[in-house]
């Protein structure tokens, strides 16, 4: 079966992948001009992190990634005023966690079938035409073609999605903040191995010290008006430097290397709710289809979780893609609403709403050395209540 992919991030490639081991002819769409590189870094753990030892990925997780000490928060100063180890994490996960820019995830992973999938780069999908022997697929350059299936891999603004269940509005649920990132060199201070983060009510900043003298920051902030459309790049920077330019600790030093950055990550926090993820000989995996929200902490896991379910069961059904589609959202549905729930209430950690929220959200900090209060906080999110389905190799 020819299966087009939309979406070269992290689903889509773990999606290629496994079809491609099962014996499918995928190829794989991205609209960006090539691999993206870019982002902020992940934490990576659970069931994802056993899909990637299938793929072979673990060393490469090891070798990209970093081993976190600490999360620190710091006050006007910047001296620590709260904060917690990460190895209670790293203990109550068993050794599989690691932190990595979501670039160099999504680049090990297209490691894996560079060469071997077929890949087009700078162009989208533009209409979507099912009939009775497969999808007539147009594209926004270049001549139609038709496949077997089509999967929107494509993220929280699926372009797929809107092609075959609608509108975007109809499934976001916006939850109220807006996140941004980017990545420069030659920023001092560093700390290395250290999440270092300073919070006002409503807002964040955060840094991370990458290798290369390079540093990752993360702007988190409460806005009760979920519109970017249009927004540049300019005009991002302007409401950065709006929202935290007179915050203190080290934003002004900050938002003068974002003033050069050419390039940032910006967008609303928002998840994807649907009660349906097919519909005829499309489906969609990933973000697309079930976004906890950028501030989940989990996100590229539960993708590939998904990639990896969808393709083993398109495999097991040989070809009875409405019953592959069925089972696959039948195991997934439930894990996967169970994380949204979970994700709602851990957004308000990064930027909580109050004084009185930010003032308790130090003090719990305060106590995570503790290995019991790790537990207590982390344990049922640390643990994905799912086991993988085994699927038989073609």
């Amino acid at each position: 079966m020819k299966v087009l992919i939309s979406g070269a991030g992290i689903a889509g490639p773990t999606l290629a992948y496994w079809l491609l081991r099962y014996g499918f002819d995928p190829t794989l769409l991205e609209r960006a001009p090539a691999l993206r590189t870019g982002g902020y870094v992940i934490d990576f753990w659970g069931a994802g992190f056993d899909v990637a030892e299938r793929m072979g990925l673990v060393p490469d997780l090891r070798r990209l990634g970093y081993a976190v000490d600490e999360v620190r928060i710091v006050g006007r100063d910047g001296r620590k005023i709260s904060g917690f180890p990460v190895s209670p994490l790293d203990r109550l996960t068993h050794h599989r966690y690691v932190s990595l820019p979501r670039g160099d995830l999504a680049a090990a992973i297209y490691g894996k079938i560079e060469g071997r999938v077929e890949t087009v780069f700078g162009n989208g999908v533009s209409a979507i035409e099912e009939h009775d022997g497969g999808v007539r697929v147009s594209f926004e350059r270049g001549e139609s073609r038709d496949f077997d299936l089509v999967i929107g891999a494509d993220g929280l603004h699926s372009g797929v999605r809107g092609l075959v269940f609608g509108p975007q509005e109809r499934f976001e649920k916006y939850l109220g903040y807006k996140a941004a990132a980017f990545e420069t060199s030659g920023y001092r201070p560093r700390d290395e191995n250290a999440y270092v983060t300073y919070t006002r009510v409503g807002r964040q900043i955060a840094r991370f010290s990458l290798r290369g003298d390079r540093t990752m920051f993360l702007f988190i902030f409460t806005d009760a008006d979920a519109d970017i459309a249009g927004a540049g790049i300019q005009a991002q920077k302007a409401v950065l430097r709006a929202r935290f330019e007179n915050d203190g600790w080290e934003c002004r030093e900050i938002l003068a290397f974002l003033d050069k950055s050419p390039e940032i990550y910006f967008d609303r926090v928002s998840q994807i709710r649907m009660t349906e993820w097919s519909r005829g000989r499309a489906a969609l995996v990933g973000d697309a289809a079930f976004c906890p929200s950028f501030l989940a902490g989990q996100g590229s896991a539960l993708a590939m979780i998904a990639a990896y379910v969808l393709a083993g069961e398109l495999a097991r059904a040989e070809g009875d893609y409405q019953q592959a589609f069925s089972r696959y959202h039948d195991l997934l549905s439930s894990f996967m609403a169970g994380k949204q729930e979970a994700a709602i209430g851990f957004a308000g950690a990064f930027a909580p709403k109050s004084a009185f929220r930010l003032f308790l959200r130090d003090q719990i900090a305060k106590v995570l050395s503790l290995p019991f209060a790790a537990r207590l906080v982390f344990g049922r999110g640390l643990l994905d209540a799912i086991s993988l389905p085994e699927y038989p190799e073609s």
